[in-house]
């Protein structure tokens, strides 16, 4: 019979300290991802909150905004405040002027971004790391610096109050759509191009057939990037249109505002039918979105 204090063998005793030591790893785990998720629900509320008044506050009456003590909902949603805010102010015509300049622009983006980037990730030429560096520079240019150029440019060349300086410098190129692209693009094996190549297809053909398709991630983040720069652009429209029929969302959105500064229900309703775009559009191409800006590139395996 064994002695009770006759020690154990080590072959016995190390099972019982490995069983420990998961227990106290997995209690680790345990408090970590609490943490982490606790922390992760404080940021979302934070973020969303924002959203929150701006659609509580879209939902009531001018005194209830501001009632103190703070009423966190309305007693009874006013709905009509959507129809009063849109109907205060031509926002249909806005809302065309806008839509036409985003299906324009993002037209514009896809084909010269791709375009442009499968240059510089397919085809050698001496000079492509030069032309490349040369892209990037454009980076450091802050957007200010470029304004007065490009207003006298665009007045003396007679198109002041048109949409062609908001449509036209789509089509040549966005330095980090560009540098996005090419970085996609250069995931995608070299042995497809070449076996298009025997196949007697050019270089047009391989970006049509070969290349787009399988970036489509890609292709839908700069789309979406491009849909909310021109959606949410106030600086370009204030400077180039002067004609209100002209007008877009932001320009539209600022106006009201100076016209019913007082009425903040309105001024939240209108703002609410402003963003409200965008939120589906997030929703629908945010998958999308992650495996774009991931720069995996389109095969994997």
């Amino acid at each position: 019979m064994m002695n009770p204090t006759t020690k154990l063998p080590s072959s016995l005793e190390q099972p019982k300290e490995r069983i420990v030591s998961r227990k106290n790893k997995s209690f680790k785990e345990i408090i970590y991802k609490t943490f982490i998720y606790l922390l992760l629900i404080l940021i979302s509320l934070i973020m969303i909150f924002p959203f929150y008044w701006l659609i509580r506050s879209a939902l009531m009456t001018q005194v209830e905004v501001f009632t103190m003590p703070v009423k966190w909902l309305p007693s009874i949603p006013q709905w009509s405040n959507f129809k009063e805010a849109l109907t205060s102010a031509p926002f249909g015509l806005y809302f065309k002027n806008t839509i036409f300049l985003v299906v324009l622009n993002v037209f514009g983006a896809l084909l010269s971004n791709s375009f442009i980037a499968f240059g510089f990730a397919r085809i050698s030429f001496k000079t492509r790391n030069f032309w490349f560096g040369f892209v990037l520079m454009t980076l450091m240019l802050p957007g200010a610096v470029m304004l007065i150029p490009q207003f006298v440019g665009w007045k003396v060349v007679g198109a002041y109050n048109t949409y062609f300086p908001l449509i036209l410098p789509a089509f040549f190129g966005n330095a980090f759509n560009i540098f996005l692209l090419k970085q996609f693009y250069s995931t995608i094996p070299i042995e497809y191009d070449e076996a298009a190549k025997v196949e007697g297809a050019n270089y047009l053909q391989i970006w049509y057939k070969i290349i787009l398709p399988l970036s489509k991630p890609a292709l839908v983040t700069i789309g979406v990037f491009t849909f909310l720069s021109v959606w949410n652009d106030f600086m370009g429209p204030l400077l180039y249109l002067n004609d209100e029929s002209k007008w877009t969302l932001a320009l539209g959105l600022q106006s009201f505002q100076g016209h019913y500064s007082s009425q903040w229900n309105l001024l939240m309703a209108a703002a609410v039918v402003m963003f409200a775009p965008l939120v589906i559009l997030f929703f629908f191409a945010q998958k999308q979105i992650m495996s774009g800006a991931n720069l995996t590139g389109g095969i994997k395996g």
